[in-house]
């Protein structure tokens, strides 16, 4: 059976806990393949909702088997936190399982991560100080501590007084900060260790092995497309690949494996943290988007700006991704305006330009480029069906989807997990 992948198409945030959920049932596997506790995603089942910032939002299905991927960066006391808390609400949290090769944030991650982004001053990237880039940078420069680590004293030792002889010496001298006792740090990770050790297993292994027992296996993005470390909005970006390509690096499932790319679109936009976004509204229109939508990020708490849909990056989305459908997210939330813009083209240097121009300066310049579409009043949260929905919202979505470039599969038409239109089954 082939492996679905499931990410968002814009800049994070666009429903994907939702969208995971709704295939929950129908999954025997949930994978998040990277990024770490800066992503987080909102379910709602029946009168409760969950946000889950680390764990798979598999994890809420019962039956279905969740796994922290190799990919991922772990915050150990998050985990464990977070299990806790899904435990108290009645949640089993027994088959989750964790890659031995996921590296693991630390208390020196984070403070750098803070000290760094308050050193950048207007320059800021506007991370959620959580560690996670430091952690990934030291992935790259072969110096990371991995899950598998705790349950080897010696190795954990040596890698974090190795790491701490460097970082200390720029705390110190650079930020003015005091150093970080490697010795705490190794007895609090130690202390980790027999907490997480039943849920450790050769992940690539399992899920590989799934696959050739007809299992299905849905792929999870964090964040979103433009916010991918090569092919998002450079340096504001995350510091790992929720594009396609990243769920094979970040899973070890081979690309000839994977038979849907899933994009998760909202039916406006929006973004949270530095960085430049074309359709964001600074009146009314996007305060009133902000308030109904209820745009607030679920890991960061901070407020997400918000603007109109984008056709532009969807179209970019569709290509970077291979995307072979989409589901659009919070129509309903569209209810009620008259008329509503969507950004079809970017007008640069007097220029229309339709595809994301690749230099960064130009798409600072790029100004929207609006068609706008009739709205409706109507109450579609009761629609079951796409004939459902008002004259107008039906208009809306098929002009999305063409302007896309894919077909839209589903519809999310509110915050529910059955307020949920399927067109095109997914599996």
């Amino acid at each position: 059976m082939p492996a679905l992948v499931l990410l968002g198409a814009q800049w994070g945030d666009e429903g994907k806990g939702k969208a995971t959920d709704l295939l929950g049932g129908s999954v025997d596997y949930v994978v998040r393949y990277q990024g770490g506790n800066n992503a987080g995603h909102t379910v709602v089942v029946g009168d409760q909702k969950y946000a889950l910032h680390l764990l798979p939002s598999g994890i809420l299905s019962p039956g279905c088997t969740p796994v922290i991927g190799n990919g991922v960066v772990v915050d150990p006391a998050v985990l464990l936190s977070e299990l806790s808390g899904l435990q108290a609400r009645g949640v089993d949290t027994s088959k989750l399982l964790i890659s031995g090769n996921a590296h693991l944030i630390t208390p020196y991650h984070q403070t750098l991560d803070k000290v760094t982004e308050r050193f950048l001053g207007k320059r800021k990237i506007g991370t959620t100080g959580r560690g996670i880039g430091p952690a990934y940078a030291d992935k790259i420069n072969r110096v990371g501590i991995r899950v598998q680590d705790l349950f080897d004293e010696s190795i954990l030792r040596q890698k974090v007084e190795a790491a701490l002889n460097d970082k200390n010496q720029v705390l110190v001298k650079i930020f003015n900060r005091r150093a970080i006792s490697a010795e705490k740090v190794v007895e609090e990770y130690l202390g980790y260790a027999e907490q997480i050790r039943d849920y450790v297993a050769d992940t690539t292994l399992v899920l590989n092995r799934a696959l050739d027992e007809d299992k299905v296996v849905l792929l999870e993005g964090g964040q979103g497309t433009l916010l991918d470390v090569d092919h998002g909005t450079y340096p504001f970006v995350t510091s790992s690949n929720p594009t396609s390509g990243g769920a094979c690096t970040g899973s070890g499932i081979g690309p000839t494996r994977i038979s849907r790319t899933i994009g998760i679109l909202k039916a406006y936009t929006t973004r949270v943290g530095a960085g430049p976004f074309p359709t964001e509204l600074f009146d009314e229109d996007g305060e009133k988007l902000r308030i109904i939508g209820g745009e607030r990020g679920v890991t960061t708490g901070r407020d997400r700006r918000c603007g109109w849909f984008d056709a532009v990056i969807a179209r970019y989305a569709t290509r970077v991704n291979g995307l072979t459908d989409f589901f659009l997210t919070k129509l309903d939330v569209l209810t009620g305006w008259e008329e509503i813009p969507v950004c079809v083209a970017y007008e640069i240097d007097g220029q229309r330009v339709e595809e994301l121009p690749y230099s960064q300066t130009d798409f600072h310049h790029a100004k929207p480029v609006y068609e706008t579409l009739p709205g409706w009043n109507e109450d579609i949260t009761k629609a079951k069906s796409f004939d459902d929905l008002p004259k107008n919202a039906k208009a809306y979505v098929k002009a999305l989807e063409e302007m896309s470039g894919a077909p839209i599969s589903a519809i999310g038409v509110g915050p529910g997990r059955d307020e949920t239109i399927q067109i095109n089954p997914f599996i």
